[in-house]
């Protein structure tokens, strides 16, 4: 039987008809998309996934050192278990990344916008020194001076930083539950009205986190505690997404026993229309890749255990 209803308020992008439409991409089409040079793939096993995460950051700084040219990456926490691979692969390797300039996509603040302290347990700035960075011996490791996040500090000019140093060779990220890249949220793009050239001009801010984004992060940082999730974060805009040189997203959002929360929302980013409603909906339009773990890419299916 038919049961209709209109969606929750909270959520940002309303529109039954498309959600039903992208509900309904089985698996086996999932891949194919109009545009030739947004390419999805399926990675089935985990470890896979995160060892080719991990070859993909690897061999974008070799290839940058061997060419003698700087190399400006954005990041993100989330996946994680990617660097701790690649910190080990460079070590093995003996790669310099002495020409790695890094910006992280983003950072959490208090409600006054306060980033949050480097030594806090919750802080992207620890999670990716002591997965990453620091895992990389010393004398293959980036200055310090070279590795940025986006703190109170220098938000305002964060998205300068990077043009500065000629843009973006690659934004690496995923996609959260209400759509968002980065910690750039499905309400931020109601401010547009519908006017995505605008919301593709738009840079680093501090913003109020999305309620559903509160919930994500709770589940797979604080332990399910949303007490400990901040309520604001320090993040890039989508300008620094599309003015990179290239795009690489990687979707792991699967719980196990067929359970996944990033089902539908990776195919409404990747087949549903292109609206600042659905942030990550941008990369449609642009060239890179989308990489989906089985347990995502499979059906979206009402399942009442």
């Amino acid at each position: 039987m038919e049961f209709r209803f209109k969606l929750a308020d909270f959520i940002s992008f309303r529109d039954q008809e498309e959600c039903a439409r992208v509900r309904a991409i089985r698996r086996e089409e999932i891949c194919k998309h109009s545009n030739p040079e947004f390419k999805i793939r399926i990675i089935e096993d985990r470890h896979d996934f995160y060892v080719d995460f991990a070859l993909d950051i690897v061999r974008r700084i070799k290839e940058a050192g061997e060419r003698r040219e700087r190399f400006v990456a954005i990041f993100p926490v989330g996946p994680m278990p990617q660097y701790k691979i690649a910190a080990k692969l460079i070590n093995q390797l003996r790669i310099s990344c002495k020409h790695v300039h890094s910006f992280n996509m983003d950072e959490y603040a208090d409600q006054e916008g306060n980033t949050a302290p480097p030594d806090w347990p919750g802080s992207f700035q620890k999670a990716m020194m002591e997965n990453f960075f620091l895992n990389i011996d010393e004398d293959l490791r980036p200055p310090l001076e070279q590795i940025h996040f986006p703190t109170k500090d220098c938000l305002s000019s964060y998205g300068g930083m990077i043009e500065e140093l000629g843009g973006a060779d690659i934004c690496y990220g995923g996609i959260g539950w209400c759509g968002h890249i980065a910690f750039w949220e499905s309400h931020l793009g109601e401010e547009f009205g519908g006017d995505l050239q605008a919301f593709k001009e738009a840079g680093s801010r501090c913003v109020k986190l999305h309620p559903m984004t509160i919930m994500q992060n709770a589940l797979h940082s604080f332990g399910g505690d949303r007490s400990q999730v901040p309520p604001k974060a320090n993040t890039i805009g989508p300008a620094q997404i599309v003015r990179a040189k290239d795009r690489s997203f990687w979707l792991d959002g699967d719980l196990g026993g067929g359970v996944s929360w990033q089902r539908f929302i990776a195919r409404l980013v990747a087949h549903g229309p292109v609206t600042p409603l659905v942030p990550g909906s941008i990369l449609q339009t642009l060239p890179g890749t989308y990489t989906l773990l089985g347990g995502v890419a499979d059906n979206v299916e009402i399942r009442m255990a």
